[in-house]
């Protein structure tokens, strides 16, 4: 799934993806995508662990972007996030984001996303369940051009 315009569309605002430092990457097949995240002061617990509403975070900022670019004149928006998590990350690491649209209807996508560690290791299974909205001219809170 290629994911360069709306790479570029989050690059030009403000928000939680830049806060917390994801990086989206394109890949070969059509309903899948990807996404890395450092661990560091920014996403991190007290405790030097990765946080699970951070992960929580990356998975459903993917599935977003998955779901624009298979949309790429409508708005996505997660109505649901569920997650398991079943290993710690430690600050300095680095987990990458896998997902895969599981089922796309014409107003509901859901998503499956796994969680990896830099070895390889299952840290977070997440699904993800967008709402796919028709903007009204005019009503938009970003502009889905932005980036042309």
């Amino acid at each position: 799934m290629n994911v360069e315009h709306q790479k570029e569309i989050i690059a030009k605002q403000e928000g939680l993806s830049n806060t917390l430092g994801m990086e989206f990457i394109s890949t070969p097949e059509a309903n899948t995508c990807m996404a890395r995240m450092s661990v560091d002061k920014l996403n991190r617990q007290p405790f030097g662990f990765l946080s699970g509403g951070a992960t929580l975070a990356l998975a459903e900022n993917l599935a977003g972007v998955g779901s624009m670019s298979i949309c790429p004149d409508k708005l996505a928006v997660g109505i649901n996030v569920s997650g398991s998590h079943v290993r710690t990350v430690m600050e300095g690491d680095t987990v990458t984001a896998y997902g895969k649209l599981e089922y796309r209807g014409s107003t509901l996508h859901v998503w499956r996303v796994e969680v990896k560690n830099e070895k390889g290791d299952l840290v977070s299974t997440v699904q993800v369940t967008n709402y796919i909205i028709t903007p009204r001219k005019g009503k938009r809170d970003i502009d889905l051009s932005a980036a042309e």
